[in-house]
């Protein structure tokens, strides 16, 4: 007989209970999730990191800023040939206001001259150094300003410039080729006389009033 009291010692079909250790991780617990939640935690914060784009729209922002700090005070109005100088249409304002002079300035279609005001809204026309810009009126400005700061205040409708090909006149070298050659004479030469020739009374033109043939008869 076993005494009242005594315990029994455990059989292999008794289940046996073991303390549970600090931080084991087990499916469930409090410190698995934990785990968990901080490794997710670290991987969202490794993959939003900083926007991308926010360093383009802090520039974007400046140069808002400053186009706003080159406005006019309220109620002043802007001349045509100050505005395309302030956005850099042109290079200085007097070629500005010689290109509304010279009728290559249009405002909504019409020409203009250089004491026009333009408002927001407005398309501006402009034929400078071979190329057509077509532009609308976003800020108004009166001092000259950066490019990003430019771009800022008009909505660029321009058709794409000419290839250079089109534009470079014949017989000019580009810029650090050092000095032509025999064979480079000889090209420029040919060039010239092809333009001579096109030329009326050069060369292969017709005859000219002093082309050295003989006088009709009876001439003096």
């Amino acid at each position: 007989m076993v005494a009242e009291g005594t315990d029994h010692p455990p059989t292999d079909d008794t289940p046996r209970h073991e303390p549970e250790r600090p931080g084991t991780d087990r499916p469930g617990t409090a410190a698995s999730t934990g785990t968990d939640a901080t490794a997710a935690a670290g991987t969202g914060t490794g993959t939003t990191g900083t926007d991308a784009g926010q360093p383009d729209d802090a520039k974007i922002a400046a140069a808002v800023a400053a186009a706003e700090a080159a406005a006019p005070a309220n109620g002043e109005s802007v001349r045509i040939d100050s505005w395309i100088w302030s956005v850099r249409l042109v290079k200085t304002r007097s070629l500005g206001a010689a290109a509304c002079k010279g009728g290559h300035v249009r405002v909504n279609g019409e020409r203009v001259k250089p004491a026009h005001s333009v408002r927001i809204g407005d398309e501006v026309r402009l034929r400078n150094e071979g190329r057509e810009r077509v532009v609308v009126v976003k800020r108004l400005i009166r001092k000259r300003v950066g490019a990003p700061v430019a771009a800022q205040c008009y909505i660029d409708n321009s058709p794409p410039p000419p290839p250079r090909e089109a534009v470079a006149p014949a017989g000019i070298r580009d810029r650090g080729a050092g000095r032509p050659t025999k064979r480079d004479r000889r090209e420029l030469e040919r060039l010239r006389a092809l333009g001579a020739a096109g030329r009326p009374g050069g060369p292969g033109g017709g005859p000219g009033p002093a082309s050295g043939g003989r006088r009709p008869a009876g001439g003096r």
